[in-house]
């Protein structure tokens, strides 16, 4: 075909589709000017920002803004192994405890009962950061902590930087959880009941059941959320690590992320020249990762692969 038969053939096959076309277009749109016009402000990241000249009249600085994110030697390697030691608690706990509360939801007698505490468990992923560090610091103050109430100590837990791993792994836990566990009960719900049928006319049990029917199941689903989890290995969850911990200095050696330290900078300095750079790395680290996980779930299961 000849590229002006492409285009008639494209505006053809655009308009038979037109109804969804249109109900494409929202999440088209929104996806357009949210995700890909923002990339423009990338060269920010090359440039020395000022409001004077703007995003494009500022001058060109090579790359000193990524020199800024690497001054000291000894910040960076902090924020950045603090990065990825959440990345890989949240992403592992996380997967477990979502898969295992789909099928413990899923494998209830009562159905109601189920639907019910699954509701009940989605609440806390509405609830915002700045509200939910109120709620921690009702367990955790020095003087009126609940914990510290009930122990009869007083432990300094804002002043203290080795609970806090626990604290704020704990605290991801209960806001994600219920939520991430929908994804996987939506893959439950489509598995063949002939399966188990089948199992149980064999003499499987429950465990049996679940071992070699549910968890097969979810293991397409669990490795393209890993997958997908991967390109934001060098992000982090910026209200659980700035608010959560009220930015507290005394505990930065173990709550120091990447996105909590840049947004530090951008309130110190309004340097967005520095942002753009932080924002850069992080994605081309997340790209990069990406692009070889998928290659090595390509390698052993094909199927699993994102592309």
């Amino acid at each position: 075909m000849t590229r002006k038969e492409n285009i008639l053939h494209f505006f053809r096959n655009t308009w038979k589709h037109r109804v969804h076309v249109l109900m494409a277009l929202p999440t088209f749109l929104i996806m357009f000017f949210f995700l890909y016009v923002p990339m423009g402000g990338l060269v920010m990241a090359f440039k020395n920002f000022n409001y004077k000249d703007g995003i494009w009249g500022s001058p060109w600085n090579g790359f000193k803004n990524f020199e800024f994110l690497t001054a000291s030697k000894s910040i960076f390697v902090n924020m950045t192994s603090n990065t990825l030691m959440y990345y890989v608690i949240f992403t592992l706990l996380g997967t477990f405890l979502n898969v295992l509360l789909a099928i413990c939801i899923d494998q209830l007698v009562f159905k109601k009962l189920g639907a019910t505490l699954q509701s009940i468990l989605i609440i806390p992923i509405f609830i915002s950061y700045a509200a939910v560090q109120f709620l921690v610091y009702a367990f955790l103050s020095t003087d009126t902590g609940l914990i510290n109430n009930l122990l009869g100590t007083r432990i300094r837990f804002y002043a203290e930087a080795g609970y806090w791993p626990t604290i704020l792994t704990i605290v991801k836990m209960w806001n994600s959880v219920g939520y991430g566990s929908v994804l996987y009960m939506s893959v439950l719900a489509g598995v063949d009941m002939q399966l188990y049928e089948a199992a149980q006319i064999d003499g499987a049990n429950k465990w049996k059941q679940i071992k070699h029917i549910t968890i097969p199941s979810l293991i397409p689903m669990i490795t393209v959320m890993l997958l997908l989890s991967v390109g934001n290995i060098m992000r982090s969850d910026t209200g659980l690590f700035y608010q959560v911990t009220r930015n507290s200095g005394t505990l930065a050696s173990t709550t120091r992320v990447i996105d909590s330290y840049v947004l530090n900078q951008i309130l110190g300095s309004s340097n967005f020249g520095f942002t753009a750079a932080a924002s850069f790395f992080q994605s081309v680290i997340g790209l990069i990762l990406i692009i070889i996980a998928n290659f090595v779930v390509r390698k052993i299961e094909p199927e699993n692969a994102l592309f």
